[in-house]
């Protein structure tokens, strides 16, 4: 049978979706993943400039201090340097940073901030994470800075998806893998998570 034989049940031919395949964008950070994963240290510096930006702005949403987020940013791809040697693409790339992104900065929370330091097992090489932005000074100026409050004032698993959904734009799929967690509980915590902000938002206008 071809595909111009299908039809449906009125005589008109029904539309054949393409097989789904990697993006050009995929197929070249794989490349540039394997590359790294052969010592490539080039390859490596590429897929940070891949990511750096958004990574950092995780970390400061989430650390909510300037300096504590470039040097999250910095050991989370100490780390993946380290581990990428580890590193199986049956996950998103991104995923994987984010979750180690996540565990340090959760560290970082629960040893009040304990500075992590370390360096490139191949040599030193200084991270470009940008420093933050004029967007993200002005946070501390205007009402974006009641929404940081707020997010501080939430409980940690709560904080963690509203950063991730709302102000990342991660899916709750990709949500789910980050946080090791189905993605029913990531609509949840996003729930409970939205009313907890919405009552703590109306407490301070009152």
């Amino acid at each position: 049978m071809t595909a111009s034989s299908l039809t449906n049940d009125a005589g008109f031919p029904l539309a054949v979706a393409p097989p789904c395949g990697p993006t050009p964008d995929e197929v070249a950070e794989a490349v540039l993943i394997h590359a790294a994963q052969g010592g490539c240290g080039d390859a490596f510096r590429q897929l940070v400039e891949r990511h750096q930006q958004r990574v950092y702005h995780f970390c400061f949403h989430y650390l909510r201090d300037a300096s504590d987020a470039r040097e999250a940013c910095q050991d989370t791809f100490i780390r993946a340097h380290r581990a990428l040697g580890g590193f199986r693409p049956k996950a998103k790339f991104s995923t994987w940073l984010f979750q180690i992104a996540l565990n340090l900065c959760r560290d970082r929370v629960r040893a009040g901030r304990n500075r992590l330091t370390g360096s490139w097992d191949k040599g030193a090489l200084e991270l470009p994470c940008k420093r933050p932005t004029p967007e993200e000074v002005a946070m501390r100026h205007s009402d974006l800075a009641k929404l940081d409050r707020g997010l501080g004032a939430l409980p940690e698993k709560f904080r963690e998806v509203l950063v991730l959904s709302c102000l990342e734009g991660f899916s709750h799929t990709e949500c789910a893998a980050i946080l090791k967690c189905s993605e029913r509980a990531v609509e949840g915590r996003l729930y409970r998570a939205r009313e907890r902000l919405a009552a703590w938002w109306d407490r301070e206008a009152a």
